[in-house]
């Protein structure tokens, strides 16, 4: 279920004339039996609202006050989100017998035009208030309070996201909630400007309005106006023309697939950051600690202490973190049994509150493959999912089947598909891509017919940083290590990292730094472990002259790994 919540303006929206109808009272009644939660948000004041509409116990949660105010009516319990009027404001206002006036509990208002006459107290008492209008109503509140704000309270008390939120409204003060809900909709009697803006403008005034909005979400979770939806889509990079490249942000099941160090994880980042753009919550599932670091996200886990998994949920769920749930510390072999115990309990979440909105799994190979059926584990549509891998064709068949899009990378991108499609059963496309720059990719919808293509990749703007801060200075694990052994291993020199082997490179014996030079291990080390082929590719040079002296050798590999690693990023 995409939609959890439905949230609806009262005044012009579900009521008409301050009266709703029954048959919009039944339809909230019949939205809330489907699991969803129903959220009213007025600038009426609490006391007010009682009096024109006492079923507000249809309703989960109510924003009131323009966003000053949250009631739960379960618990008749209230919560000010935003300071009381000031006396001296509200005296000033009855001085100028400003007519009508109310006050609230966090509001205050009147109606046009004495908008002019609460401007100048608000300029006269130095005073940090706004002023907002509703067809002619004059509502006061404290800076940075409306309706977004106070919607915005509501869900974290509800543990829901406004990306799993529909809302309907009519006026100009509906604006900002609408705008930060995955679906924003107007009724047949909105203000133009609010039509304008929505995805979507019901065919019925107010609670007639509302009615089939709720038969729609009922009916198929608002998939029948999903393509209206684009304002959510994620850049993912550029067409040659210069066209962008987008990706829908509900539905997808992305694999990027590609030979080892071709920057599948730089792409990935790429398009996380586009989700972060959008503010969509997602879990990275991360076995080689490639993703530490990211922003405005969390790591659980690290080299030397396992992810505890009840607690990557508490944060995903009540604290709305992006996690990364580090693998490292958990041996190689045991992952996949680990990953098959904490996978159900993630999709479980997802199912109950909406999220994490998108689930990332590195080395997918290895965590879901081919060698077993983790089918119990998969709806039989998984959707928002992104798998990255080198070997398409070790995952297990189950999972495959659910990808609708491939994005293929690196030196052998036409064998990459083939891989793909074999694995299913489908033919290949016949169109020959050959070997890809860096930052090119190719992008193949599996099941809509069309051809795949090519395009430019965004760059990602946090991988590189994060990049050079582990490898430089992080401590990479045993396996991962670089060993200065020599031709006899008298040797057992570990170098953690590149400013340890940039330490541990001056000082052994010419003998075995040649050792290891003429068998080219460091630019293998480099392309295997450090992930750098430009750092690979400089070292091979240096190992293919047979010319080149140990001091020689030294100073020029070292110059290239400072020249990239040690500069301010």
């Amino acid at each position: 279920m995409r939609y959890f919540a439905l949230a609806c303006d009262y005044d012009g929206t579900l009521a008409h004339h301050g009266v709703v109808e029954q048959k919009a009272i039944d339809a909230i009644k019949e939205l809330k039996k489907s699991g969803r939660r129903a959220i009213l948000v007025t600038g009426r004041e609490l006391d007010d609202l009682e009096n024109v509409f006492p079923e507000l116990n249809i309703f989960d949660c109510i924003v009131g006050e323009n966003g000053g105010v949250l009631y739960f009516p379960s618990s008749r319990s209230t919560k000010l989100l935003a300071p009381p009027p000031q006396t001296d404001f509200v005296e000033a206002l009855k001085e100028r017998k400003v007519e009508p006036l109310s006050v609230g509990k966090t509001i205050v208002a009147t109606w046009e035009p004495n908008e002019r006459t609460v401007m100048e107290v608000i300029r006269a008492l130095g005073l940090e208030l706004q002023i907002i209008f509703n067809k002619g109503a004059v509502m006061v509140l404290p800076s940075g309070v409306n309706k977004a704000s106070g919607l915005k309270a509501c869900l974290i008390e509800l543990l829901l996201s406004p990306h799993n939120v529909v809302a309907i409204g009519d006026a100009e003060n509906d604006h900002a909630f609408l705008k930060i809900c995955e679906c924003s909709v107007a009724t047949h009697n909105a203000v133009d400007s609010l039509k304008d803006a929505a995805d979507f403008v019901a065919s019925g005034d107010h609670g007639i309005g509302v009615c089939e909005l709720i038969q729609m979400m009922l009916a198929d979770d608002l998939a029948s106006i999903q393509q209206r939806l684009v304002r959510h889509d994620l850049e993912i990079g550029k067409l040659p023309v210069g066209a962008p490249v987008r990706l829908p942000a509900y539905g997808s099941t992305i694999l990027i697939a590609g030979t080892s160090g071709s920057g599948k994880s730089t792409l990935a980042s790429a398009i996380m950051e586009s989700m972060l753009s959008h503010d969509y919550q997602f879990c990275i599932v991360d076995p080689e600690g490639d993703y530490d670091g990211f922003e405005n996200s969390v790591v659980h886990g690290s080299q030397d202490h396992p992810p505890q998994f009840a607690e990557v949920l508490t944060l995903l769920e009540k604290r709305f973190q992006n996690v990364i749930v580090n693998l490292l510390a958990i041996r190689v072999d045991d992952r996949p049994k680990h990953f098959e115990n904490f996978f159900p309990s993630l999709l479980k979440l997802r199912n109950n509150v909406g999220r994490p909105h998108w689930i990332v799994i590195d080395e997918t190979h290895h965590l879901l493959p081919d060698s077993w059926d983790p089918s119990s584990l998969f709806p039989q549509k998984i959707f928002n999912l992104l798998m990255i891998t080198v070997h398409p064709d070790h995952i297990s068949k189950s999972v495959l089947q659910n990808v609708d899009t491939i994005i293929a990378i690196g030196k052998t991108p036409n064998q990459t598909l083939a891989l793909f499609g074999e694995r299913l059963g489908q033919k290949a496309p016949a169109i020959e891509f050959g070997t890809l720059e860096a930052g090119e990719a190719i992008l193949w919808k599996v099941k809509d017919g069309k051809e795949p293509f090519k395009f430019q990749s965004n760059p990602s703007k946090s991988h590189r940083k994060r990049h050079i801060r582990k490898y430089a200075e992080g401590e990479l694990g045993p396996d991962r290590s670089f060993y200065f052994r020599g031709a006899d291993r008298k040797l057992n020199l570990r170098a953690e990292n590149l400013m340890s082997f940039i330490k541990l490179a001056e000082g052994v014996d010419d003998e075995t730094w040649l050792h290891h030079l003429r068998q080219h291990d460091y630019s293998r080390w480099f392309r295997q472990y450090i992930k750098d082929d430009e750092l690979a590719d400089a070292a091979l040079e240096v190992e293919n002259n047979p010319e080149v002296s140990p001091q020689d050798s030294r100073l020029m590999i070292r110059k290239t790994i400072e020249k990239n690693y040690t500069a301010p990023v």
